[in-house]
């Protein structure tokens, strides 16, 4: 994963009010996953690539505060008066601080845990702690995990049996075309995940 934070100019106008907002905030700021085709990269987001591919980024991670009328994301214009480094450290802290637990899912005889509900559930994959959990809950050395969407996280041993495997596989598939709940994509791959930390991925589609 590349720390190394990227973003765009945006007007003036634009940067003034997003700069008056998260002034105005005493939020914290988080790191949030999105689509490598997100349009806030072509808006002037700040960002750090999670996953590339020969075609580009798959998934990024822009930095953004909650303000009280929405959620800011972060852009070039903020890097005048904060240290992209310590936006990334920071941003990390906080999601290491963000409280989430894992369940175990009786629909799959308890074989894959899930920590869904929370509006970081999905970024908790950045954890090392919080994905050590689910190695030990699942007994498993190394773990697949579904982030179709945001606010939604499965996980399932990478050794368990097909049959369970394509299970999982549908219901990932599932969430991916279900927008009903309104939650924002994230994308349609399998995070491979090895003593805590992201190792690679399985791409479901093109």
């Amino acid at each position: 994963m590349s720390k190394v934070i990227h973003g765009k100019e945006k007007s003036q106008e634009e940067l003034e009010k997003i700069i008056a907002q998260t002034k105005q905030s005493d939020q914290k700021i988080y790191p949030i996953l999105k689509p490598g085709h997100w349009v806030g990269l072509k808006a002037g987001a700040l960002n750090s690539n999670l996953i590339n591919s020969e075609n580009g980024p798959k998934v990024v991670i822009g930095y953004g505060i909650d303000t009280p009328d929405n959620f800011v994301f972060l852009t070039k214009k903020h890097l005048e008066t904060m240290d992209g480094q310590q936006i990334t450290q920071q941003a990390f802290q906080n999601l290491e601080n963000y409280e989430t637990v894992f369940e175990y899912s009786e629909t799959f005889d308890n074989k894959v845990v899930t920590s869904s509900g929370n509006d970081f559930s999905s970024e908790r994959i950045l954890s090392v702690s919080h994905m050590l959990k689910a190695h030990e809950m699942l007994q498993a050395d190394e773990l697949l995990v579904s982030l179709a969407r945001r606010t939604c996280m499965m996980a399932i041993s990478r050794d368990a049996d097909q049959e369970l495997l394509n299970k999982f596989v549908y219901l990932h598939e599932y969430t991916w075309n279900d927008d009903s709940f309104g939650n924002a994509e994230i994308s349609d791959i399998l995070f491979i995940v090895k003593e805590g930390r992201i190792t690679g991925h399985i791409p479901l589609s093109e």
